[in-house]
């Protein structure tokens, strides 16, 4: 499965002025619903050509753009492993999919860069997070989000404590030489430093390096929280191994083979929703505290040249709701439509990346928790 952090949304930024195709829609990982996902697939290349004809494409840079897209139609190990969603992203300059634990409305943009506002909530309050499920006998990566977990292909990590530590020999040698019989025939056993314990907690710590040093490899450039699972005693050994900057505190504790993902993911969010709501919610307060001030706007035709001149400093804009329409930076114009026409692109996903692109913070949210219930609301710098 392919991860997605901030730089990965740079790259997609930085196409522009070309055809650029993006696609959205919703996977099932299991049932009789994963035989609709190839030909849901199917049906927006073929509304894709439509728009591209109707905007005059050559037959060549159509075939360009939605060849690759076709190719994965028929791709029986592409569908093999799936995850909530499903985006695509093709250009005559770069062709990215992206399997990601989100449930995207099914959308399909044709404009002359990508459309990126539906992969926002993976990057601010409804972001990702990791899970790294730590048992003597498993270790397991898993991606999760608000409403959703899926398990990483994570081969180079190390598999088992038992058969790399030989876990049930160092557990033999504890028993050998850290009990003594007592008077009435059982045995006493003593806890201390320099023991043959102590022998066993280095070897789990030095076998935590190795998985630390694996996991850095996988996503150490992220900025996702990284929440431990696994039993009381091997969590603060491996904090004792852990590099990886964001890592959580506080961890599920429990044997995680026993625990269903379902139960994983919910409990996992509890630990980590704190630090991605933090944020968010002290930004409304911002911007609720300096209404009336001048500082604040929630205008569309106030927002895009703030945005366009790099004037904000922190937007929020509704999850799952589009604006169509053009947006003339140099004449301040807005043409808007109540319906995708051809040409158009989402204006609320173009103040977005005006706004990111100037280094403001956007913060994608529930239409119902707007600050102020208006389609877009923004802080300005000054």
């Amino acid at each position: 499965m392919t991860l997605f952090s901030i730089d990965d949304l740079k790259t997609l930024l930085e196409v522009r002025r070309e055809n650029c195709l993006s696609v959205f829609m919703p996977t099932h990982k299991a049932g009789t619903d994963t035989q609709q996902d190839p030909i849901r697939l199917r049906n927006l290349i073929r509304e894709a050509e439509k728009e591209l004809i109707e905007a005059g494409t050559s037959s060549g840079d159509r075939s360009r753009l939605l060849s690759p897209v076709s190719e994965l139609i028929d791709d029986a190990m592409f569908w093999r492993y799936r995850s909530d969603g499903l985006a695509i992203f093709s250009s005559p300059t770069v062709f990215h999919v992206y399997k990601l634990p989100l449930k995207f409305q099914e959308l399909l943009v044709v404009a002359s860069r990508f459309h990126i506002k539906p992969f926002l909530p993976l990057l601010t309050c409804d972001g990702q997070f990791y899970i790294l499920a730590l048992s003597q006998n498993n270790v397991r990566l898993l991606q999760g989000t608000r409403y959703s977990i899926n398990e990483l292909e994570a081969a180079t990590l190390p598999r088992s404590l038992a058969e790399t530590l030989k876990y049930d020999d160092y557990e033999r040698q504890i028993q050998h030489h850290t009990t003594v019989p007592t008077g009435d025939g059982k045995a006493a056993v003593y806890h201390g430093h320099g023991g043959a314990a102590d022998v066993v907690k280095e070897n789990i710590l030095q076998y935590f390096r190795n998985i630390d040093r694996e996991l850095n490899k996988l996503i150490g450039n992220k900025q996702f929280p990284l929440v431990l699972a696994g039993v009381d005693y091997l969590l603060p050994i491996y904090r004792e191994a852990n590099t990886y900057h964001s890592l959580i505190g506080e961890g599920v504790t429990g044997n995680p083979d026993r625990i269903n993902e379902v139960d994983l993911q919910s409990r996992a969010w509890d630990i980590v929703e704190p630090y991605f709501l933090r944020d968010r919610d002290e930004a409304i307060v911002k911007y609720l505290s300096l209404l009336g001030t001048g500082r604040t706007i929630n205008k569309l035709e106030d927002v895009l040249p703030a945005a366009c001149q790099g004037l904000i400093d922190v937007l929020f804009v509704p999850t799952g709701v589009q604006v169509w329409g053009l947006y003339d930076a140099v004449s301040n114009h807005i043409d808007q439509h109540d319906e995708q026409m051809a040409g158009d692109e989402d204006l609320l996903d173009y103040a977005s990346v005006q706004t990111l692109i100037n280094k403001g913070d956007v913060y994608a949210v529930l239409p119902q928790e707007m600050p102020d219930e208006a389609t877009v609301s923004a802080i300005l710098r000054y």
